[in-house]
């Protein structure tokens, strides 16, 4: 949604409202606000007004600026819906990996790969992430920058942060990092669009992952994610080197359980055996005895498929904590590693 108090014309006068904007944090008021129930007037709730004075209290911001704000946010039924249905806990492997290992998502990637080979081999160099990976990331989250989200980040956040109960505590904390990012970057805060959960860019970072992992990977002295490919590259590569990625290391592999303890799988994302317990059950798998490994058991097309995830496999789980989000990253880069090999395994759309 635009933000439909911009109405001076002119690059120069728009230029000049944004700046102002982005120092006062004050905006002119979204036309029909006061239309909106009073109950989704967010300036006027006591719990929205208790936030603002915290969080005044530890910025330079004004109460009276930050209710400017929150008088612009408006409460989305539909992120609420989309927030308790997410495809990763209602989904089985099978009808999940259907939606991102299609032969147009991996025939995207190769174009995506070969467009920005620099900036991918130069993130492999500087932080040890392989490029079919990188570009799996940004393919399964945004389709390579295609669907970056509809939803204007305030609102998602802010429907988010007092109209969600069982995560409020997280999206406020995730609200005060947006309106901190906001100003830090520049950024006119009712402009900015990303997800239902207020993921932005090419990688959807969450602001606090913005703000933290977020590189100038051009050399423009910008960190700019949200429309500049080559910073989202190295800022994907840079989250997961920093979320204990291991260079030139495996991410996962599949395995016939044999003798194996089946209620050793699914226990959990990280790392929870090792690969002797498998190799002692006669399970055919190389490899150091200690090394560690998280044991899986997906519902594939087939029937049950058995995977061990190495650490590479964890830390993808750290940019969304779903071990079918990490499996389809890891095959749609396998697939872009791979094209000629693969070819006519994967839907078409």
């Amino acid at each position: 949604m635009p933000f439909v108090g911009l109405t001076i014309a002119g690059a120069v006068a728009k230029a000049l409202s944004r700046l102002v904007a982005m120092a006062t944090l004050l905006f002119v008021p979204v036309a029909g606000a006061e239309d909106r129930h009073a109950d989704r007037d967010y300036a006027d709730r006591k719990e929205v007004r208790a936030f603002v004075s915290e969080l005044a209290l530890d910025t330079s911001f004004t109460e009276a600026g930050l209710l400017t704000v929150f008088k612009q946010a408006e409460y989305q039924q539909s992120i609420i819906d989309a927030i308790s249905r997410p495809a990763e806990k209602t989904m089985m492997w099978d009808e999940y990996q259907d939606i991102f290992l299609t032969e147009r998502r991996i025939g995207s990637g190769r174009e995506f790969m070969m467009q920005y080979q620099d900036a991918l081999v130069r993130a492999e160099r500087a932080y040890g992430v392989p490029p079919v990976i990188v570009a799996a990331v940004i393919g399964v989250e945004t389709m390579y920058g295609r669907y970056r989200g509809r939803y204007r980040v305030l609102d998602a956040l802010t429907t988010l942060a007092f109209d969600y109960p069982p995560r409020a505590s997280f999206f406020r904390r995730e609200l005060k990092e947006f309106i901190l990012l906001a100003r830090e970057e520049k950024q006119l805060i009712t402009d900015l669009k990303g997800s239902y959960a207020g993921a932005m860019g090419y990688g959807q970072f969450i602001s606090s992952s913005y703000r933290r992992y977020a590189v100038d990977f051009d050399g423009d002295d910008v960190r700019d994610i949200w429309e500049n490919p080559v910073d989202a590259i190295g800022s994907v590569a840079n989250y997961l080197a920093e979320h204990g990625w291991v260079r030139e290391d495996a991410i996962a592999v599949r395995i016939d359980p044999g003798q194996a303890d089946m209620t050793s799988f699914n226990v959990s994302l990280k790392p929870t055996s090792t690969l002797g317990v498998f190799q002692s059950a006669g399970v055919n798998v190389s490899g150091a005895a200690d090394r560690e490994v998280s044991p899986m058991r997906l519902q594939g097309k087939e029937g049950d498929e058995y995977w061990l995830g190495f650490t590479n496999f964890y830390v993808i789980t750290r940019y969304n904590h779903s071990k079918l989000y990490a499996m389809a990253v890891f095959q749609l880069s396998e697939a872009l590693r791979h094209p000629d090999t693969l070819v006519g395994q994967f839907r078409q759309h």
